[in-house]
């Protein structure tokens, strides 16, 4: 029993954008209305989990966190009535939006790499006749205005 391994599948995510639109799809929430302490616990769960099986951490996934704590801050202090403040969680919602635009743009290319009906091609242009050849003709100005009135007229 001591040489059995157990083995643990973790979802392995491209950027910090990926784990919080996860966390929101798993929540079932809106982007527009994220809950900021529920999802903030998560992530640091996510974090805490993959610190356990000595997964090295980016540097964008704890820069996120420190942006979940800094806005989850922000929600946490009293709002003055006589000022209207901004949501502090607008600029996340905006680039999770661009995120998602941008995964399934990629998505629809990756689909679409080979497939024919989105190719569009142009036929070539037929050529309506070869140009004269003079290179076995003496060169004199009769035959040079010649050739150049016909290139002119055409």
């Amino acid at each position: 029993m001591e040489n059995e391994k157990i083995s643990v599948k973790l979802e392995v995510f491209e950027g910090p954008l990926e784990l919080l639109l996860h966390l929101l799809k798993k929540n079932k929430v809106s982007i527009y209305d994220i809950p900021i302490v529920k999802i903030t616990e998560q992530y640091f769960a996510y974090l805490d989990q993959y610190k356990e099986f000595d997964i090295e951490l980016s540097s964008e996934f704890l820069i996120m966190a420190a942006e979940l704590l800094l806005i989850k801050s922000k929600m946490l202090l009293p709002k003055h009535e006589e000022q209207e403040e901004e949501d502090p969680r607008g600029d996340l919602v905006e680039r999770l939006l661009q995120y998602q635009r941008i995964k399934m743009a990629t998505e629809f290319l990756k689909d679409n790499e080979f497939a024919t009906r989105f190719n569009y091609f142009k036929e070539p242009d037929a050529i309506d006749k070869p140009a004269p050849d003079y290179s076995g003709q003496a060169f004199d100005i009769e035959l040079l205005m010649e050739a150049f009135l016909i290139v002119m007229d055409k």
